[in-house]
């Protein structure tokens, strides 16, 4: 897949050694040779850089790799076909790059036991042609003062490898990615720099770890959701945990089951642009929040980012404005179709793509709202309504002249709108993320009926605690199925990559 090397301006490359390549037919030791190899190796660039800040560069250069992964397949497999994933499609060569594998142990080793399972063949660990970038060898956190840098008297990209936006793209998610003749299809949706870049951004963008997301992701346009789920997950901490194990907060503090207060961790000097909350179980399973703020872009950016954890499910909770006039303040919407009127994806899914409702999915949340609200059958419809939510990318379309609009929502049946919520099902089509919505009405602009300054304290009080109790009933909800059964098919394309 990535074949790019970079010129090297000057006469010595030096690497460390070249690593055989071993094939295994156990997973875990697959993935403990995967480890190996990816630490020489970024170890190796990094003593390479502290070396050079003490000496100075000369005509060296210095390059190791990314670790890579392999199956040859010569036949035909029939395989379970309930299986969204966890098989190729057909003989031949497939291969995908590695990084931080201590970080993805867990998803490594049940893709490739899969593999190991459904086509009975070994699986190859070696060094791939794809250079490590300097800036994504060093440890997460690490800091490197401007003026280290500085004593190195070459460019550092004339002495190192640097991140190449040619192996960043999303060509295999996007199912356009086309394979150069006698190079080996892909075994992943994202190579190795694709997920370093997304990593470095996530912790740029919500002030927390990777290794603290979870695998159930819970996304907002509001702070309200936020500050309710920190006095919630508080509570449980403080309570013993009920199987959730610490709390963890932008600035990665970190507060521990059956402890009252943090126990490590440092208050960012000032908040990041979508700041994250994981309220963490073992094995990844239990609940991140995110505040995505307002509009398309930020909700199309962190899921680009967020991708790349392979999480097992993402919901929207948000508010929203109805658009009938059946139904009042408060009212739940479960999205049941998009229009997308976003336009930030335009260009990697078409909008002619249908975004289909998810079985298990939809099921949760229809069953949490009825459990929370003791509301149920026939009644429930009191209070819920399923149906098309439009999302659009002007905050401010009320102020446009009414006929195209209006006439365009009718036409959809939508029954809200909103900013981020087909933006967030898009990308978990495109990156075969199961994805959900259950919006809250909060306004009526089409009817004249908005909050006032009263009402809305009252309002978002009553109503934003008990959206969000609902929201964490679905995912614990989703959380008790087994994964195969909630990575849906219906995001498969017809040569999908055989990790999840």
């Amino acid at each position: 897949m990535e074949k790019r090397i970079y010129p090297a301006p000057i006469n010595l490359i030096e690497s460390p050694e070249p690593y055989p390549r071993r094939s295994f037919t156990d997973a875990g030791e697959a993935v403990a040779a995967l480890k190996e190899l990816y630490h020489r190796n970024t170890e190796f660039l990094r003593n390479a850089f502290l070396r050079l800040a003490d000496e100075g560069a000369d005509d060296r250069r210095f390059r190791a790799y990314y670790p890579e992964v392999s199956v040859a397949t010569a036949s035909f497999v029939q395989v379970d076909s309930r299986l969204a994933y966890g098989h190729v499609p057909g003989p031949g060569d497939f291969s995908t790059t590695v990084t931080r594998p201590d970080l993805f142990e867990s998803y490594l080793t049940e893709q490739l036991r899969l593999i190991l399972r459904n086509h009975g063949v070994p699986i190859t660990v070696s060094e791939s042609e794809t250079p490590i970038p300097l800036h994504f060898a060093f440890l997460e956190g690490t800091y490197v003062e401007a003026s280290v840098a500085d004593r190195i008297n070459r460019p550092l990209r004339d002495v190192f490898d640097v991140p190449d936006l040619a192996g960043t793209d999303d060509q295999i998610a996007n199912g356009t990615f086309e394979p150069q003749p006698g190079e080996a299809r892909p075994l992943a949706p994202f190579t190795a720099q694709r997920i370093d870049y997304s990593l470095h951004r996530l912790s740029h963008y919500t002030a927390t770890s990777p290794q603290h997301f979870q695998n159930f992701v819970l996304f907002t346009n509001y702070q309200f959701y936020i500050d309710e789920f920190c006095v919630y997950a508080r509570n449980l901490m403080a309570e013993g945990g009920e199987g959730y194990t610490s709390f963890i907060e932008p600035g990665n503090i970190a507060t521990l089951a059956g402890e009252g207060a943090p126990k490590e961790g440092s208050t960012p000097i000032r908040m990041p642009q979508m700041p994250a909350y994981h309220l963490t179980k073992p094995g990844h399973a239990g609940i991140t929040m995110v505040n995505i703020g307002v509009g398309p872009s930020n909700a199309k950016t962190i899921t680009d980012h967020i991708a790349v954890l392979r999480p097992h499910a993402w919901l929207m909770l948000g508010h929203c404005a109805g658009l009938r006039n059946s139904q009042a303040l408060g009212d739940y919407v479960l999205a049941h179709a998009y229009v997308r009127e976003d336009h930030v994806l335009d260009d990697d899914l078409p909008v002619w793509v249908p975004l289909p409702a998810l079985a298990e999915v939809q099921v949760a949340l229809e069953q949490a709202v009825a459990e929370v609200t003791g509301l149920s059958g026939y009644d429930l419809k009191r209070i819920m309504r399923t149906g098309t939510v439009a999302t659009i990318d002007n905050r401010n379309w009320e102020l446009r002249d009414q006929r195209g609009p209006v006439q365009r929502l009718s036409q959809s049946r939508a029954i809200a709108l909103d900013m981020e919520s087909a933006t967030i099902a898009a990308n978990g089509f495109r990156f075969r993320v199961p994805y959900g919505t259950l919006l809250c009405v909060s306004d009526k602009p089409l009817h004249g009926e908005l909050k006032l300054p009263g009402m809305a304290t009252e309002f978002y009080k009553r109503q934003v605690a008990q959206h969000l109790t609902i929201g964490i009933r679905a995912v614990e909800k989703l959380a008790a199925m087994a994964p195969e059964r909630l990575h849906s098919r219906k995001l498969r394309s017809f040569s999908e990559t055989a990790f999840q």
